[in-house]
């Protein structure tokens, strides 16, 4: 089935460009101009896939409205912000509204097809794992990697895909430190060590609404992460 990517652009050329490259990539693309007109198409159809830049016309930060909005209606849908806004703040806030990537204007075709292909390809790992591999189960937490979905002590934790594939990196070998270059090849995602940050802030945040006591996920100075398992 042929992937549906849906592009969301204000600039009518650059949506139009990015548009024609998708398809010829072989992608169905759908393409909109703006938030609101974003939003129906999605409540009716949700894409495989969301490229969204963040100043949608007059509103400036509609683009971050925006994946709050989708991320409401699916929390494991790849969003990946193409924006030509390059500041730590706002590659961080897109991270922590649930975006996967945050990638600049100035990133090249065959660069965004390469992410985007990635993002592909690890929805595609998760949608048929080994049957021995279909549950992971540390203490209170349990990843079904059949339904992409999060519990902890029974009680779902909405994590994003990059989220997700984190903490399976981190528990699947719990004790085993991870430096923020495996947690990337291991979350299919290339970032600099902040995002990595903000991203295992975000994760933390989710478990601890549930569970005030949370503290399995344990920052071992200058090396990286592990998922303690005296926490379980």
């Amino acid at each position: 089935m042929t992937r549906r990517i849906a592009i969301v652009e204000d600039e009518p050329a650059i949506r139009e460009n990015y548009t024609d490259v998708l398809r010829k990539q072989g992608y169905d693309v759908a393409a909109y101009a703006n938030r609101l007109e974003a939003l129906a198409a999605f409540r009716t159809r949700l894409p495989d896939l969301a490229v969204i830049d963040i100043g949608l016309a007059d509103d400036v930060d509609g683009g971050f409205a925006l994946c709050r909005e989708l991320r409401a209606l699916s929390a494991t849908l790849p969003i990946i912000f193409l924006s030509a806004r390059d500041s730590d703040f706002d590659v961080v806030s897109g991270l922590r509204l649930g975006a996967d990537d945050y990638l600049t204007k100035d990133v090249s075709l065959p660069h965004l097809n390469a992410r985007i292909a990635a993002l592909f390809r690890r929805s595609d790992l998760f949608a048929a794992p080994h049957a021995s591999e279909d549950v992971l189960q540390r203490g209170p937490l349990e990843l079904d990697l059949k339904r992409l979905s999060a519990h902890w002590n029974g009680r779902k934790i909405e994590l994003t895909l990059t989220e997700f594939w984190m903490v399976h990196s981190l528990a699947k070998y719990p004790g085993h430190v991870k430096d923020r270059d495996s947690l990337m090849r291991d979350a299919s995602i290339v970032v600099d060590d902040s995002t990595i940050t903000s991203h295992i802030k975000r994760i933390r945040k989710k478990f601890l609404a549930v569970d005030a006591t949370f503290g399995c996920i344990a920052m071992v100075y200058g090396m990286g992460y592990r998922w303690n398992a005296e926490g379980e």
